[in-house]
């Protein structure tokens, strides 16, 4: 039998949901979750077991790790047989409307044990626990189902509903699967040269069966404007009886060596959970907790020939891989602030074996391909994670080991490297941008279009500059480099100098970008885009600010006046043009208020930073935090979405589970925590 977590700490993680959710379709559909292997894939579907998107599955395999995600199994249409009454507990939705069976309607409540998703159906007098998990560092989920009561045997009829697809694609009925059998089940060879996988229980008996199931509707993929029906192809059904106190497991491995246990999988994940929790303050809220333990599911091994090759970040579930800037940002929240150095350390000398003419990739693609260089602040945020892994370690080893490697990116910044990436030598400012490319983090572009260009010198490109330029001034001297510390010290002084070219004595904030083809001439001639954006916090946030103190507090006060919601900061004004308070439709209405209101979690953790500096009151910064708690139980349950509509009541959106929306808000508010806890011992 499976063992719960037990210990007190644990079991206040729990984020549980009853029958108002659970029984109400609506709610029971939108709500997701989400289990992970460490290396890419992941399981992922609805509360309610209704696959509303594309990218929800059984098995969403790492083949290969970590950005190849085929989706391998769908769903297991389960029901149960119990006392003369048939009680299903799944629930399809077909492209003519159809919604059958209304399994959500037995489903008494969901909670996360840890990070494990757990279901209980009552049927009648009898209640019934599913489980799924997924093996730490394996492409296998676990389906476990346990009766916590009854007074008869039930059996259960679990249908396994199977493809083979890439995971941003529809597979679509018709072709011959070769299916063979196995002992205790089934494996499936989709094709010639596809991956094989198993789907096995033992102790219960395989009854083949093969059929393919037409028109599945995926309704989110209908709502973001994209194709929504899919054919899945079912096997064969697996027939087993239990009475209770009785309990089994259904595998689905595309694993070519044996399995793990489940008892063994159980352990491992009790122990990281314990691990995670143990560097959390005593104090620390369930939310603060839960989040924690999310910070897990983004950590993963990339691979190379099969093989590990270092540590990364997954950016966001469903659909994003691993990205260089998103990395950088996530890494301080997801690993040292619960004091994870080893792994830090191993991500940041991963990417370092990346670098290239300067630039960090800011992008992995899928199946092993060369990386994309294609952004200008990723290799700056590159400075800040190794700066913050220096302070919160208190050892200067890696960045001594690293300094080479951060002063070359400095040599290749001011010569200039790719995209017109270059300082320019009148007022050390860093320029970037050409036609047709977008290279800081309001990242998005349809066709030929590119949304938010941003080409000349961006705000924050400048205050992570000028960052960079202090922290390898602060290095330098620590390593006795004195004629480099020198020369990093005077750049620096430069761009503090010359940052305030950003300020706008009319608005009272900082201009977006300046020296750039948009926006309205200067008194020398040279434009300025004077959109009120949050870019500028970085100014304030960023542990080197070229700001003074007057300026920093007329950039968080706006910035909080006019850019804050619920959920992070708008990235665009209410009153500025182009403003698009909601992010829906088809691809290019999406993208095209991406950046032009759309509210960004990740923005939080800089405001509350900016704010506490500024203000000097932890305690009224961390506040700032506490609506992201409530979302916990909004959408991917325990997790934190990607972004938010502008307006209320500020909908999720984009992806469900975002590494930096998680790292960003987990470390703010344990910095802040931290901080006030300093204050009150100094009183």
């Amino acid at each position: 039998m499976i063992q719960s977590i037990s210990t007190k700490a644990i079991d206040e993680t729990i984020f549980q949901l009853g029958r108002g959710a659970c029984g109400n379709f609506q709610r029971a559909i939108e709500l997701e979750w989400l289990a992970t292997n460490g290396m890419g894939g992941y399981a992922s579907g609805t509360v309610g077991d209704l696959n509303t998107r594309r990218y929800h599955g059984l098995l969403m395999a790492a083949l290969p790790p970590p950005a190849g995600r085929t989706l391998l199994v769908a769903k297991m249409d389960t029901t149960v047989r119990y006392r003369g009454e048939t009680y299903p507990l799944s629930c399809n939705e077909f492209v003519d409307g159809t919604v059958t069976p209304h399994g959500y309607l037995h489903l008494e409540s969901f909670f996360l044990d840890g990070t494990v998703p757990v279901w209980h159906y009552a049927l009648a007098d009898a209640l019934i626990e599913k489980r799924v998990l997924m093996a730490p560092g394996g492409n296998t989920t676990y389906l476990h189902f346990r009766v916590l009561r009854a007074s008869d045997t039930l059996e259960f009829k679990l249908t396994p509903l199977c493809t083979y697809r890439d995971y941003h694609n529809h597979s679509h009925g018709g072709w011959d699967m070769d299916i063979r059998g196995v002992t205790n089940g089934f494996e499936v060879h989709a094709f010639q040269g596809a991956h094989p996988y198993r789907v096995i229980c033992d102790g219960a008996r395989f009854i083949a069966d093969p059929a393919w199931y037409w028109n599945f509707k995926h309704r989110t993929e209908a709502a973001r404007g994209l194709d929504d029906s899919e054919d899945l192809f079912c096997p064969g059904h697996f027939i087993l009886n239990l009475e209770e106190g009785q309990d089994k497991t259904l595998v689905i491995s595309a694993e070519s060596a044996s399995v793990k246990k489940l008892a063994v999988v159980s352990a491992q994940i009790r122990k990281s959970t314990h691990t995670l929790l143990t560097t959390l303050p005593a104090d620390a809220p369930r939310w603060i907790r839960q989040i924690t333990l999310a910070t897990d599911q983004f950590i993963i091994d990339r691979y190379h020939n099969d093989h590990p090759a270092g540590k990364t970040i997954i950016a966001g579930y469903p659909w994003f891989g691993d990205w260089g800037r998103d990395t950088m940002i996530a890494l301080p929240g997801l690993t040292l602030s619960l004091k994870r150095f080893k792994i830090a350390a191993n991500i940041l000398r991963t990417f370092a074996a990346h670098i290239s003419e300067g630039m960090l990739p800011n992008r992995f693609p899928d199946y092993d391909e060369i990386p994309e260089y294609n952004a200008v602040d990723a290799t700056l945020w590159y400075f800040h994670a190794v700066d913050q892994y220096t302070r919160r370690s208190g050892k200067i080893g890696l960045a001594k080991e690293l300094y080479p490697v951060l002063a070359d990116i400095l040599v290749w910044y001011r010569k200039g490297t790719r995209y017109g990436i270059k300082v320019d030598v009148r007022d050390g400012l860093l320029a970037a941008g050409e036609n047709g490319v977008q290279l800081t983090w309001m990242d998005a572009k349809i066709g030929d279009w590119v949304v938010t260009p941003r080409i000349g010198k961006p705000v924050e490109v400048n205050a992570l500059w000028y960052n960079a330029l202090a922290i390898m001034a602060d290095l330098s001297t620590q390593l006795g480099k004195k004629k480099s510390a020198d020369e990093y010290h005077e750049a620096a002084a430069q761009v503090r100098s010359s940052f305030q070219r950003f300020w706008n004595d009319e608005k009272n904030y900082l201009n977006d970008v300046i020296d750039g083809p948009e926006g309205v001439p200067d008194s020398d001639g040279r434009k300025i885009d004077s959109r009120l954006r949050p870019n500028q916090i970085f100014a304030v946030a960023l542990p080197n600010s070229p700001l003074d103190e007057e300026q920093q507090k007329a950039v968080v006060d706006v910035c909080a006046h006019e850019l804050l919601a619920s959920h992070g900061l708008r990235s665009l004004a209410r009153n500025q043009p182009g403003y698009v308070a909601y992010y829906q439709g088809n691809p290019v209405q999406r993208d095209a208020a991406y950046h032009q209101g759309t509210v960004w979690t990740w923005l939080i953790g800089s405001f509350v930073d900016a704010h506490y500096r500024v203000y000097q009151d932890a305690d009224k910064a961390r506040s700032f935090l506490e609506p992201l708690g409530l979302h916990l139980g909004e959408a991917c349950i325990g997790n934190i979405s990607e972004i938010f509509d502008a307006e209320p009541p500020f909908a999720p959106r984009g992806c469900f589970a975002q590494a930096w929306s998680v790292a960003e808000v987990l470390r703010a508010w344990l910095d802040l925590h931290d901080a006030s806890i300093g204050k009150e011992k100094s009183i």
